[in-house]
C-alpha cells in the first residue's frame, strides 16, 4: 500500500518526532471522546487504545492514546514505548511499571488489563513481530541509546480484585 509505505517513511522522520508528540495524542483524545471511544483518528494506519494508567507519583488516571498490536490469538496487545524516536521513556511507561494494573479502551469496550514489561528472548521475539508490523520502530530504536520499553497487556480475570482492591470488571478482549 502506497499509502502506508508513505505514512511510514513519514513517522521515521526527525520532523515528525517533534510535531507528532504534541498534535496526535490531542487529536486522538478529542476524538474519541466526541465519538464515545468507538473513533482513534491514528487507528486508521495501526490499531489503537486509550490506556488509562494510574500516574507512578501522582496517582491519578492518565489517559494516552497509543497504537498497539493486537496478540494473534485475541488475548492480549503489545505496546511500544517508542516515544515517537525522542531520547526518554514516555511517562506512562513509568507508570505502568510502577502500578501495572490499568484500563484500556478498544474498539469502544472498557477493559482491565495488567501489563508486563517483556525482557530477554520474550522482548527479542516481541521486537521482531513488531518490526515486521511497524518497521518504523527500527528508525526510533536506532535514534535512542535506551532500549526501547515493550508491555505485554492482558485481560485481567473477571472479578478478580486490582492493584487497588477494587474488582474488575468483566473483560471482552474480541477485537
Amino acid at each position: 500500500m502506497i499509502g502506508v509505505r508513505l505514512v511510514q517513511k513519514a513517522s521515521s522522520t526527525r520532523a515528525f518526532a517533534k510535531v507528532a508528540p504534541r498534535v496526535i495524542p490531542a487529536l486522538d483524545r478529542t476524538v474519541h471522546r466526541l465519538t464515545r471511544g468507538k473513533v482513534l483518528l491514528s487507528a486508521q494506519m495501526l490499531p489503537g487504545v486509550i490506556l488509562t494508567a494510574t500516574g507512578a507519583r501522582s496517582g491519578v488516571p492518565r489517559r494516552t492514546p497509543l497504537a498497539c498490536m493486537p496478540e494473534p490469538d485475541g488475548r492480549g496487545w503489545t505496546l511500544v514505548g517508542s516515544n515517537f524516536g525522542r531520547t526518554g521513556h514516555p511517562a506512562w511507561t513509568a507508570n505502568l511499571l510502577a502500578r501495572p494494573d490499568a484500563e484500556i479502551s478498544w474498539k469502544g469496550a472498557d477493559i482491565p488489563v495488567t501489563a508486563r514489561l517483556l525482557t530477554g528472548e520474550e522482548r527479542a521475539a516481541a521486537w521482531q513481530r513488531l518490526l515486521d508490523f511497524w518497521p518504523p520502530y527500527a528508525t526510533y530504536q536506532e535514534r535512542v541509546e535506551r532500549e526501547i520499553r515493550v508491555f505485554r497487556l492482558t485481560p485481567r480475570t473477571p472479578g478478580r480484585p486490582d492493584r487497588s482492591g477494587r474488582p474488575a470488571r468483566p473483560a471482552d478482549p474480541a477485537p
